[in-house]
């Protein structure tokens, strides 16, 4: 439910619907609903329906445990991983919101007033969406930047970069995200589709289109994107030139590389699971109007977004799991200490422990 995917900018017309990478043409459309179940086959859309959960129940589940890992093992809450647990929370309320996207942005059985969920549940999902998105994106720079600090600037980072201060900026980059994904609650809403009663659907506004705040809304989107990765490009480049150019003297040297090496793949993530959505986004400004392949790819492009959109919000605890033996170490030792006693052998006596 990204605002960014809303739609491209000042050309489109009424008919622009909120969707996450899930872009539908602007153009007049007799039957929207039924034009659009018609852009794909039915085995697609069940393909990335089972996709999508599979994401759902791994991301819930490894955003979970790594909240809970950072929270309860007082080893594992250094400032990386405060900032770590906190993107963890922003993508576990992206994952909580995927059930709704799938069900009225890619099937659309029934209108959005067929349950009543109401205006205020339709601006909340969208503004929810938005924030952790922008939440992340935040996180990940803020994270590279004390990186690149602990490694080019190591005297000034360690005066620097305390958890009180760490969670201080954690604090403000969430304030950040929330303010930038204000905008929302004008430019979305519950509006009716002047087909009978309960015929309404949660989609960008009129008001958006016509004051020039969806085109701005879709210049920030793209800010939010194209300067952290201008960030990340030469904090990255400043920290490899560092790391690879000096001889590992120490294991400080070596852990340090090990942990760029996981925030690398982090990044890598992001840039991965983004890139697509803008291209499809740009192909489907540029071709409206224009060919029908060409509109059809972008439409591809769109649905590929959606997936990867929920896909970059359950990749890190894999990627924490497959790069930190320590990060794989805590998780083991927090099931275990949660698994009930008679799931564990019985101890023999030569393994028994004497109680003081």
């Amino acid at each position: 439910m990204d605002v960014s995917a809303l739609g491209s900018g000042s050309s489109c017309s009424e008919d622009c619907v909120v969707g996450s990478g899930c872009l539908e043409d602007c153009g007049n459309q007799s039957d929207r609903t039924d034009w659009e179940w018609e852009d794909f086959s039915g085995a697609e859309l069940v393909c990335v329906t089972a996709v999508c959960v599979l994401l759902l129940a791994l991301g819930i589940t490894g955003n979970m445990l790594t909240i809970l890992v950072v929270w309860l093992r007082p080893h594992l809450r250094s400032t990386t991983y405060l900032y770590l647990s906190s993107m963890a929370v922003s993508d576990l309320l992206i994952l909580l919101l995927m059930p709704l996207d799938l069900y009225y942005k890619l099937w659309r059985f029934w209108p959005w007033g067929f349950w009543d969920l109401g205006d205020t549940v339709c601006k909340l999902s969208v503004f929810v969406s938005e924030s952790c998105t922008y939440s992340s994106i935040l996180h990940i720079t803020a994270l590279s930047l004390e990186r690149y600090l602990a490694v080019c600037r190591p005297l000034t980072a360690k005066t620097l970069v305390t958890r009180t201060r760490v969670r201080t900026l954690i604090g403000c980059l969430w304030v950040v995200a929330v303010i930038s994904a204000g905008p929302v609650f004008a430019m979305v809403g519950v509006e009716d589709l002047g087909g009978g009663e309960g015929e309404s659907e949660c989609r960008c506004t009129d008001y958006a289109v016509s004051s020039g705040l969806l085109g701005a809304m879709m210049w920030l989107s793209n800010l939010y994107f194209l300067v952290p990765l201008g960030i990340l490009g030469v904090v990255y480049g400043l920290i490899g030139r560092k790391l690879w150019l000096r001889p590992q003297r120490s294991s400080r040297d070596r852990a340090q590389r090990h942990t760029i090496k996981m925030l690398g793949m982090i990044v890598l993530a992001f840039v991965l699971c983004w890139l697509p959505f803008h291209v499809g986004r740009t192909l489907f400004s540029v071709t409206l109007g224009s060919s029908a392949d060409m509109y059809y790819i972008s439409q591809y492009f769109n649905l590929v977004s959606f997936v990867l959109f929920y896909l970059s919000a359950a990749v890190n605890p894999i990627l924490y799991n497959t790069m930190s033996a320590r990060y794989r170490h805590a998780v083991r030792s927090l099931l275990r200490s949660h698994t009930p006693r008679s799931l564990h052998p019985p101890l023999t006596p030569q393994h028994s422990t004497t109680t003081l």
